[in-house]
């Protein structure tokens, strides 16, 4: 595995799918073993796509990974389609067929967006809730998550901060809805003072398709805007980007 910089962000290109998962699963255990060392709990927010399939399967299959107190894990989404949870859309399903029923966490630790209210306001409030209690925050307090596993879309965008979305610029609340056109799916993220306030970041990205974004996205100047994924440039220190060969043609 490579590891270079360019225009400040840290870059680790790993051969394939297979062993970008691996890098991070064992950022995940690293960051855990250092949260649990510390305070005694792990608190993370995952994301959905292709990208994070095989690293959710080597978390129920890595030995290291499934003997993790799992009882001291909190686990978090970063997005949500507002879909049911069993739909093929859902990334709490992808998570849940991915690791979550085969490793040892108990079901009070997993807190999935709540996409059954009819009211997409509600459910984001709801979930802003559950983070404000599962922290303890007090009014104005951000929660501060050990680790954030993010992906990056062929437009430039992470979590469900969509280009020209309010979403992007929202910075009082913990959650928002994303309201979606053309047909698309409606979904509820976690806005990106919060994504910014947490210990380490880690970008996913693979395949040859997000070659020209991610030379973009890495190259230019920042525009949150145009590439939401730049709200990140205050907080690069804090960033890892793991791509795959593939995604790493271009830079």
């Amino acid at each position: 595995m490579a590891i270079f910089m360019r225009n400040k962000p840290k870059v680790e290109v790993a051969l394939d799918i297979e062993a970008l998962a691996a890098k991070c699963v064992e950022y995940f255990i690293a960051d855990a073993k250092t949260a649990l060392s510390e305070k005694d709990v792990f608190y993370v927010a995952v994301s959905g796509g292709q990208t994070p399939k095989r690293f959710f399967e080597l978390l129920s299959e890595e030995p290291n990974a499934k003997a993790l107190p799992w009882e001291k894990i909190h686990l978090f989404w970063v997005d949500e389609r507002i879909v049911e949870p069993d739909s093929k859309w859902s990334n709490y399903k992808l998570a849940l067929d991915g690791f979550l029923e085969k490793v040892d966490i108990p079901n009070q630790n997993i807190h999935r967006i709540p996409t059954e209210y009819s009211d997409f306001k509600v459910a984001a409030k709801c979930y802003e809730e559950t983070i404000k209690q599962v922290f303890n925050l007090k009014p104005g307090q951000l929660p501060q998550f050990d680790l954030v596993v993010l992906g990056m879309a062929r437009e430039g965008h992470t979590g469900s901060l969509l280009p020209n979305s309010y979403a992007t610029f929202d910075t009082e609340d913990l959650a928002c809805v994303v309201y979606v056109m053309d047909e698309k799916l409606n979904r509820i993220t976690l806005t990106h003072p919060v994504l910014s306030a947490a210990t380490h970041l880690i970008v996913l990205v693979s395949g040859e398709e997000k070659a020209d974004i991610l030379k973009e996205v890495l190259s230019s100047e920042p525009d949150e805007i145009q590439y939401p994924i730049h709200v990140l440039w205050p907080v690069l220190h804090k960033v890892t980007w793991l791509v795959d060969k593939q995604a790493a043609g271009k830079l």
